[in-house]
């Protein structure tokens, strides 16, 4: 979603402030602080166990951070002296398993909780039976829905009271993968019509990149890089990052004068001293592939590096791409991935080139 000149000039929807949280002796949030503007969807993304989960239970008002600041549209919602209970933050919460009530039909889910009179709280429950398709099955129950028809009575029940902010853990993992996209597009086309703000926690960076503004990359407790999903992707903080996102061809290398020495020529890496171990790192769709030659001329050089004579070990097709597998001659093993059908027979020797700009140079 962009931000409209009259958004930007808001205060932050919710902003934490060097949140920290521990159970034992285990840190598992330490110093978190970031903004999440209004109308904006920003993911909390990282492997389990780094402190996203605890992050949004805190910010729920469910548990109750060591230290630091809750801020929600300019106003303190929590530190550790002054707590508004959960019900008092105008927060709405979506769980990876609904936690629907079964003894309550549809209509009762989405209802629980609104305040007001029977007449306006009936008309809010049809309003959103109708904006999530729902609207005939108001008198049926969890247990004889579809999980995507339970995913949209949650999102109705959490958006019933018209919170300023909404917070979902894991929404979309019980789903099966030929939903989860267009239950995901439905969702976010709702929240973007209520103007509803959005701190989504997941651990797959493609659901990640699909839905977020703005990716928080979690480890260890900590905030380790932030930024738009296109940034993030294509500047990595560290290896450990990159990693994170997709898989990588990794090559070790030695700079010397500045410079590392690899099978596909040399590569700049400035700010590293002479003797320092480095890795160069690239993703498997960037390696470029000499299909004419196939090894059978003389070794050719492109304007991007040095081609780098490859044996191919093995190759397989997976619907949409095929992966390849080489051994260079130096014994590294590598990985390209070709748009759909590319199997070369094993031991077909052919050349390949990395481009210098898809490449990363990390310390080693």
């Amino acid at each position: 979603m962009t931000q409209t000149t009259a958004q930007q000039n808001l205060p932050p929807r919710l902003e934490l402030k060097n949140l920290t949280q521990t159970y034992g002796d285990k840190k598992v949030v330490d110093g978190v602080s970031f903004k999440v503007m209004p109308g904006q969807v920003t993911c909390l993304l990282g492997p389990s166990g780094c402190g996203k989960s605890s992050t949004l239970r805190a910010i729920a008002g469910v548990e109750m951070q060591q230290s630091g600041e809750i801020w929600l549209d300019g106003e303190l919602i929590c530190d550790t002296l002054h707590r508004v209970p959960p019900e008092g933050r105008s927060i709405g919460l979506m769980f990876q398993d609904f936690a629907l009530f079964p003894h309550l039909s549809v209509a009762q889910n989405i209802g629980f909780g609104l305040k007001g009179d029977k007449i306006a709280k009936r008309a809010r429950v049809m309003e959103l039976l109708k904006r999530v398709s729902l609207t005939h099955y108001a008198d049926r129950y969890p247990h004889e829905l579809s999980g995507g028809e339970q995913q949209r009575v949650a999102l109705a029940r959490a958006l019933a009271p018209r919170p300023v902010m909404m917070l979902m853990d894991e929404p979309f993992s019980g789903l099966d993968d030929r939903l989860r996209d267009s239950v995901r597009d439905e969702t976010l086309a709702m929240l973007k019509e209520e103007g509803t703000a959005v701190l989504l926690v997941t651990h797959e960076p493609e659901e990640a990149m699909r839905m977020a503004d703005e990716i928080l990359l979690m480890r260890g407790g900590k905030i380790v890089q932030r930024g738009a999903p296109y940034n993030i992707y294509n500047a990595p903080h560290d290896l450990e990052a990159a990693l994170f996102f997709s898989d990588l061809n990794v090559i070790e290398a030695e700079v010397n004068g500045a410079l590392a020495e690899t099978p596909f020529g040399q590569f700049l890496a400035p700010g590293h001293a002479n003797g320092t171990k480095v890795k160069i790192a690239f993703r498997p769709q960037h390696i470029r592939i000499d299909f004419d030659r196939g090894g059978r001329g003389p070794e050719p050089t492109q304007s991007d590096g040095v081609a780098a004579r490859a044996t191919v070990r093995r190759a397989r097709f997976l619907g949409r791409e095929s992966i390849v597998e080489f051994d260079l001659d130096c014994g590294v093993q590598l990985s390209a991935t070709v748009p759909s059908v590319f199997l070369p027979e094993t031991g077909r020797v052919m050349w390949i080139t990395v481009p210098r700009a898809r490449c990363y140079v990390f310390a080693g």
